[in-house]
């Protein structure tokens, strides 16, 4: 029997409950430039710059316990590189150390506290971003060439862990660095960044499946070096700087190709990581700049997106439907009792943990009780 459904009703004009902030405790060693991976609910904060040197070390951070603990360091020093999660292990890609961009791939396995080094990527650069869908890192954008000789890349080089072997896949539109990218259902959205000249708000949808781009709703802030945390198939789109130290955070529901304007980080920071544990954002490191001075934060913040009420408003305001859901798995059937008292049309889906949608219905307009059952063995 497969467990772990997320079940989304997807109604026009859904109202999320209030988001919130809260400080937790610091990272050890404050930087900017690093990168994190999650595994089994622990957030690995990895490599980075502390404006005086380039960074190797490796630091575990535990929500339930919100303690951190000093890990193996990573075997190159390095910030502005990427990370891609597969199998509970940490892929560490590109980035510089200074005096060159970087090609590296070395693999951290947190049950055994040990980096293994990989085949190198095809384009060394960094200010890349990443996405993994299917088992399969997808290295996107960056800058490439030499810090003499730079340009701003398109490359979408595909990495598959079991064969160890990359592969090159269709270019980005745009070539950018210091984006951001989430994955929702399959689907890669590249967000925001810097194309050499400007912030950038645009927002590309990626389907690997096909290999084509997509173009999908700007995102409304413009900027570069932010970060971005998927919570229950929506990207939270959080901080970075266009000219200005930023601290907005910026919703976007794919399904719906709409952005919504969320509560602001407490503290405005470009070039921090994000790790997503039990539906929390944990922001953690990252800059500010005012005027010639910078200061290199160990600040991590939660942020808590909030609950998703099952409501459906007008656009005038008012609750015009409201829905109740009661599922049960039994003998490899998930039942969902459903109640409605509206008249309008609606969409049930059931959604894997990695975003796959694995069932959808549409429910015709009509009030009452209904009952679909559904094998899932």
């Amino acid at each position: 029997m497969k467990k772990g459904f997320v079940i989304l009703i997807l109604i026009i004009g859904v109202i999320s409950a209030q988001d919130s902030w809260t400080t937790k405790a610091n990272m050890p060693t404050a930087r900017e430039g690093l990168a994190i991976g999650v595994v089994n609910g622990k957030i690995y904060a990895i490599g980075g710059y502390d404006l005086n040197s380039f960074l190797s070390v490796n630091e575990e951070y535990d929500p339930a316990t919100d303690t951190w603990t000093t890990k193996a360091s990573m075997p190159t020093a390095r910030s502005y590189f990427a990370i891609g999660v597969v199998n509970d292990k940490i892929y560490a890609i590109g980035g510089s150390n200074g005096s060159t961009y970087l090609s590296v791939n070395e693999e951290y396995d947190p049950l055994t506290d040990t980096w293994t080094t990989k085949s190198n990527m095809p384009t060394p650069r960094n200010t890349l971003a990443i996405g993994v869908v299917n088992s399969k890192i997808y290295a996107m954008g960056g800058r490439a060439g030499s810090p003499s000789s730079p340009y701003i890349s398109s490359a979408n080089e595909e990495y598959d862990p079991s064969t160890d072997t990359w592969t090159t896949k269709t270019d980005m539109p745009t070539p950018r660095e210091f984006f951001a990218i989430g994955v929702v259902n399959n689907k890669i959205y590249a967000i925001g960044g810097f194309d050499g000249y400007t912030s950038l708000s645009i927002n590309k949808e990626y389907d690997p499946l096909t290999d084509t781009w997509t173009s999908k709703t700007d995102m409304p802030t413009a900027r570069y070096a932010l970060s971005a945390g998927v919570v229950n198939n929506k990207i939270y789109a959080i901080g970075g700087y266009n000219g200005n130290n930023l601290s907005t955070t910026e919703e976007y529901d794919p399904f719906t190709d709409t952005w919504t304007t969320k509560t602001n980080m407490p503290t405005a920071r470009w070039s921090f990581a994000i790790g997503v544990v039990n539906n929390k954002i944990y922001a953690i490191g990252g800059v500010y700049q005012s005027g010639w001075n910078w200061i290199v934060y160990s600040k991590n913040e939660e942020y808590d997106p909030g609950t998703v009420d099952i409501n459906d408003y007008s656009e005038s305001g008012n609750r015009k439907s409201m829905i109740s859901l009661y599922p049960a798995i039994v003998n490899d059937y998930l039942t969902l009792y459903i109640s409605r008292v509206n008249k309008e049309k609606n969409t049930i889906r059931i959604i894997d943990p990695e975003g796959r949608i694995l069932y959808e219905k549409k429910l015709a307009a009509g009030k009452g009780k209904k009952i679909i059952k559904i094998n899932i063995s």
